[in-house]
């Protein structure tokens, strides 16, 4: 068997596109050959350095935005519902916090990534399914808990996700995605051949399936297979 693929994910669960994205690179890690290094990144200086405007301040892309999430969550099997205030929920309040505490959970997890998978998916889960905060440290607590952490794991990593070693590794791995040329998220690196292949987007898959090799079998890679 060939050796796997690398291919670097990189996000932040303020971004709906970048959670459906996130299940899809999850869904295909044991169907393509390849090693998936979840990168989680601030959304917010991946804008204000590539220069680019949320599409949330554009009337017609947040018009336009809202209905394309209706139509992504059924077709992606991700249960996305838009929080009653989302200008609140993504500029305001933001993410920074959130982001913070999942690089905090990635940093003391030992042998994988399966901490920080499930504590990124129930963010996401509170804040584009569940219309809750994503900011206060009981929000964060609540996240990690039903993601399986402990109460003695959480307070650890609450404390660590307000360090400068965390709050300097956020900046690094965003300052990484910039670097690559992101203007948003969900960012994907896949690394073939010496080289990386930068994608943009939930909507690329079918493209970098070809480009590394790979069959797209759609954004839910088991009930295509049970299609077959």
């Amino acid at each position: 068997m060939t050796s796997k693929k690398v291919i670097e994910l990189f996000y932040d669960v303020v971004s709906p596109y970048s959670w459906l994205g996130f299940e899809v690179m999850c869904r295909y890690r044991d169907v393509w050959n390849i090693e998936l290094k979840l990168r989680p990144a601030f959304l917010g200086g991946v804008m204000q350095g590539a220069g680019n405007k949320p599409p949330g301040l554009v009337p017609n892309k947040f018009l336009y935005m809202t209905k394309d999430l209706n139509r992504l969550s059924e077709y992606f099997g991700v249960p996305l519902q838009a929080p009653s205030d989302p200008f609140e929920a993504m500029f305001q309040k933001g993410s920074l916090s959130a982001m913070r505490f999942v690089v905090a959970v990635q940093e003391r997890e030992k042998g994988g990534d399966e901490q920080v998978e499930r504590v990124s998916r129930e963010l996401w889960r509170r804040i584009w399914s569940e219309d809750k905060d994503i900011t206060a440290p009981a929000s964060l607590s609540e996240a990690a808990m039903k993601a399986g952490l402990s109460d003695s794991e959480i307070k650890e990593v609450l404390k660590l996700s307000t360090s400068k070693e965390i709050k300097d590794k956020l900046k690094s791995t965003t300052q990484c995605a910039l670097d690559h040329g992101a203007f948003g998220f969900p960012l994907v690196v896949c690394h073939v051949n010496g080289k990386p292949e930068v994608f943009f987007g939930s909507d690329r898959f079918e493209l970098m399936a070809h480009c590394i090799g790979e069959r797209w079998l759609g954004p839910q890679p088991d009930k295509s297979t049970a299609k077959l």
